[in-house]
Order: C-alpha cells, then structure tokens, then sequence
C-alpha cells in the first residue's frame, strides 16, 4: 500500500534544503560562520547594524551586496576567499565604522572603494596579499582611529600617503616586505599612539621618521634589519612608553635626552651591542625599564662578550 507523507516532510522535500545562515526579520545583528557558503546572503533587514560572514566560501561580491542596509555600522568578513572587492560595494552604507577583511586574498583594492566611508574608525586589512599602499584609499577617512595592514607583501610607504588620516591612534604594518620608509612616510598622523612595524626588513631609517608623530606611546621595530639608528631619531618622542628594538643588527643607541615620565620600558634583546660607556652609561637611567635582559648581550669588547649588558652597566669597574 502507498504511504502518505506528512505535510511538512512532504514541503521540505519540494523546497528543498534551507539556505545556510538565513536572515531573520528585524534582527539588528547577523552571524554566519557556515564553511559551504559561497554566496553573500540576501534579503537582511534594513535594521541591520552589524553583519559577520566568517570562515566561509564566499569568494565575491555584488556591487549591490549592501543595497538596503542605510544603518549597517560593522562588516566583518575575515577568513574567507575574496580576492577582489566592487567599487561601488561600500555606496549603500555610509555610516559603516567597522570594516575586518582579515585573512582574505585581496592582491589590490578599487581607487575609490572607501569614497563614501567617511565615518569608518576600524579598518583591517592584515592577512592579505596587499602589495602596494595607494594614497587614494586614505583620501576620504577623516575619522579613521585604527589601520591594520600587516601581514601583507608591501614593500614600501610612499611619502605622505597617510597625510588625510589625522584621527589615526594606531598603526599596524607589521610583517610586511618593507625595506625602507621614505622621508615624510608618517606625515599627517599627528595623533598616532601606536605603530608597530616589528617583522619587516628595515636596515635603516630617515632622521626624521618620527618628527610628525609626537603623540606616540608604543613603538615596535623588532625583528627587522636595523644597524645603525640616525642620531636624535627618538628625540621628538616626548611620550614614549614601549620601545622594542629586540633581534635588530644595532651595536648602538641614543634616546631622547629626557626620557619620558614615569618609566620606558626598552627591549633591545638580540643584537650585537658594543658595551662601551655611552652604551653603559644610557642604561644606568632611572627612567629606563630594560626587559628581556637574559636576551641582551654584550658581543664585545672581548672582556664584556657574552655577559649581560644590564650586569655590566650596574658593575662598578667600567671605567665609565
């Protein structure tokens, strides 16, 4: 005898299976982390603040993606395959403050793609394949407050191209190519705090690096190439809290005359440090916090070779 499927059985076999991640009416907030998504969803409610589509397939968008979401705050698509985005993709949402693109394959962005995102105060973009910085991207982010770009192949900051980013706190350019910086590479950053560009392939830097940043607090140069620092480099640097220059090439180091209150905290672990009497004598600072000190060896004179510089700076029979 022939069975009678269930009504519902029988509506879910002609719809077929439902779409992964479907939006629900009236939600302020939409989550979808399904690993077979492919497509953007659509149809999200204009209420809509903010959208996470994580750890998908998705691999393109529409330009027309965001059409209908006037109050949409926060777009976070980290960890998916996109490698390209539409010009027109951020039109709709001018009020957008948040942007992750982290762990994409994005080689390159549109000249314009942030043109109507003056509002934007996040924006990350690490863990791309981002090769150059164009200063038409900066152009229209008045507000800006946090830039990440690290983990990217870019081997250079072209003079001036933050010059518009006058709100910018932090900086990430960390784990990148870059082999230089070009004099006036930070013009315009006035309000900078934070600038990391630990993991690069620095062998120097112009003398006034950081006359444009006076307001900054942490600094990390680690893991570059450095051997030898312009004297006075850090002299505008009034404010400084963190300075790491650990697992550089330096066998030197000048800092500002007075060191700002209460205490630096100075990690310059790993290199090759010549334990002479300006060496010996910058160290005995009372404003200086030497981290990491197991790490930081003298590599010569050859009486000093292998001890701890901390030890030799506090020792009484220097000579200094």
């Amino acid at each position: 005898p022939s069975r009678i499927l269930p009504p519902l059985l029988l509506l879910v076999l002609l719809l077929g299976p439902a779409a992964p991640c479907s939006p629900q009416p009236n939600a302020t907030r939409f989550v979808c982390t399904e690993p077979t998504l492919s497509t953007f969803p659509s149809g999200l409610p204009p209420t809509t603040l903010a959208i996470s589509v994580e750890f998908t397939a998705l691999a393109t968008l529409l330009p027309t993606a965001l059409a209908g979401l006037p109050r949409l705050q926060e777009l976070h698509l980290s960890s998916n395959h996109l490698t390209t985005l539409p010009e027109a993709l951020l039109r709709p949402v001018p009020t957008l403050r948040v942007l992750d693109l982290t762990d994409n394959l994005l080689a390159d962005l549109p000249a314009s793609i942030f043109a109507s995102s003056s509002h934007l105060q996040h924006l990350v973009l690490r863990g791309n394949r981002l090769q150059a910085l164009h200063p038409a991207w900066f152009q229209h982010l008045p507000r800006l407050r946090w830039l990440n770009m690290a983990a990217n192949t870019l081997a250079e900051v072209p003079q001036a191209v933050f010059l518009p980013l006058h709100s910018l706190r932090s900086l990430d350019l960390s784990h990148n190519r870059l082999a230089s910086l070009a004099p006036g590479a930070l013009a315009g950053l006035q309000a900078l705090e934070r600038l990391d560009l630990e993991g690069n392939r620095l062998g120097t830097l112009p003398p006034a690096t950081f006359t444009p940043v006076p307001a900054l607090r942490f600094l990390f140069l680690q893991d570059n190439k450095l051997r030898v620092l312009p004297a006075g480099i850090f002299i505008p640097l009034r404010h400084l809290c963190v300075l790491d220059l650990a697992r550089n090439r330096l066998q030197a180091l000048e800092l500002p005359p007075e060191l700002p209150s209460p205490v630096l905290d100075l990690d310059i672990s790993g290199n090759p440090w010549v334990c002479e009497c300006p060496l010996l004598a910058l160290l005995r600072q009372a404003a200086l916090r030497l981290t990491a000190t197991r790490d930081t060896l003298c590599a010569s004179p050859a009486r000093y070779q292998g001890q701890e510089v901390a030890a030799v700076s506090r020792a009484g029979d220097t000579g200094c």
